[in-house]
């Protein structure tokens, strides 16, 4: 039973805007894995987006700093000009990309962006192209903002990235945004300059579409992988891009809830009407922390990236030693996206047919006892996505457990 018919059922009407929408596949295992774990089950949870490395003690002093300064009222609607400054620096200094103030927006996470700038512009059928495996949210925040999610497959002969002649076919009269993200989660695929560069020529042609991108994995890349954002490389889409970043995952600022993005003027007003409706400002506090994360030193995000490589080194040896599991090298993010074909048809111990994706991920929960998310939830199967982001000790005993599991599948 999912929440919209527990609602319901409990004699609420809720809006049709929510009809098809559900609380995030990823939070509902992650508090089921939770849940299990109370009970005194040893459940090693895998399905987290979360850095398990603490915020950087020079970022945690200038909040500190902050309260005892008595920065702690309202500030400017979508950002201090200290922030405002530091993200227009950042943007300068890392991506070669030059920003005014008035086209920048920080708000309480980059999930309030995305909300924030399709609420702005997407009318009832306006349509938004998406490619697949995407992060479980994107959808969803279309839909409830009125409009009409496009996915498009992106397998992993493709490298999980969206081809031009796919890009071309998506696009129709309605089509609103385009939207990326690089590196990605959940598959880890990051677009090389050379990736882009067809798409933005398709975009060139059809300016009518707004392209979307999520930078928010840009620190975490492998193998010499150069990052690049595309209004670097396309001046000429910058009036028609929303290039959207944050804190969270280069510097462990998950609960700190600060995403930022740069944008055309007319949007970013736009973004700030809807920011003044709902939340107001970010955490003030917040915001000072952030301005020391992008002002600060920066020399240990290279350090956290080389211990992320060493577990995606593991975890990716592991799971293609696995028979039934494939799964292809991510150039960036902490995450594994595998395919679980060869495992589709067998049988439990227990004598349940694995019959998708989704099935033998509740198998390696409920009898392995290790929490991991189904493809289907990112919009692609047969898949399973490992987060890696948690202990190489964690992460040996849970390929163990996974390894044993599906040695202990029976054949069809």
């Amino acid at each position: 039973m999912n929440v919209t018919t527990e609602i319901k059922e409990a004699g609420f009407r809720p809006a049709s805007r929510i009809a098809s929408v559900g609380v995030s596949k990823i939070l509902q295992i992650g508090a089921r894995a939770a849940a299990m774990k109370r009970d005194g089950l040893p459940v090693i949870i895998l399905g987290a987006g979360e850095p398990d490395f603490d915020t950087p003690d020079n970022v945690k002093a200038a909040a500190k700093a902050a309260i005892d300064a008595g920065d702690t009222k309202y500030t400017a609607l979508d950002g201090t000009p200290a922030l405002k400054k530091a993200v227009v620096e950042k943007f300068r200094r890392e991506n070669g990309v030059i920003y005014a103030i008035d086209e920048v927006t920080v708000a309480t996470g980059a999930k309030q962006i995305l909300f924030n700038a399709f609420m702005a512009t997407l009318d009832p059928g306006d349509e938004v192209i998406i490619p697949t495996p995407y992060w479980t949210s994107y959808s969803d925040i279309v839909e409830v903002c009125g409009g009409v999610p496009v996915p498009v497959p992106c397998n992993a002969a493709a490298g999980f990235r969206l081809q031009a002649k796919q890009l071309e076919a998506a696009i129709t009269p309605k089509t609103r945004w385009v939207l990326l993200n690089s590196p990605s989660n959940p598959s880890g695929a990051a677009y090389a300059a050379a990736d882009y560069r067809p798409l933005i020529d398709v975009l060139l042609r059809h300016p009518h579409v707004w392209l979307m991108v999520d930078d928010m994995y840009e620190h975490i890349v492998y193998d010499g992988f150069d990052f690049v954002t595309p209004v670097a490389l396309e001046p000429r889409l910058k009036e028609r891009t929303l290039t959207i970043n944050g804190v969270s995952k280069a510097y462990a600022m998950t609960g700190w809830r600060i995403g930022y993005a740069g944008g055309p003027k007319p949007l970013i007003k736009a973004m700030a009407v809807i920011q003044s409706q709902a939340t107001s400002c970010p955490s003030s506090v917040s915001q000072a922390a952030a301005v020391e994360a992008l002002n600060g030193p920066q020399t240990f995000l290279k350090e956290r990236q080389e211990s992320f490589q060493r577990r995606r080194d593991l975890v990716l040896g592991r799971l293609n030693e696995i028979d039934g599991l494939e799964c292809r090298t991510p150039e960036g993010a902490f995450y594994t996206f595998a395919g679980c074909s060869g495992i589709l048809g067998k049988t439990t111990p227990k004598g349940k047919r694995i019959e998708a994706d989704h099935d033998f991920s509740d198998y390696l929960l409920e009898d392995a006892h290790v929490a991991v998310v189904p493809g289907s939830a990112f919009g692609l199967s047969p898949f399973f996505r490992i987060s890696y982001a948690t202990s190489e000790a964690e992460l040996v005993e849970a390929l163990d457990r996974i390894e044993r599991a599906c040695a202990a599948l029976k054949p069809c």
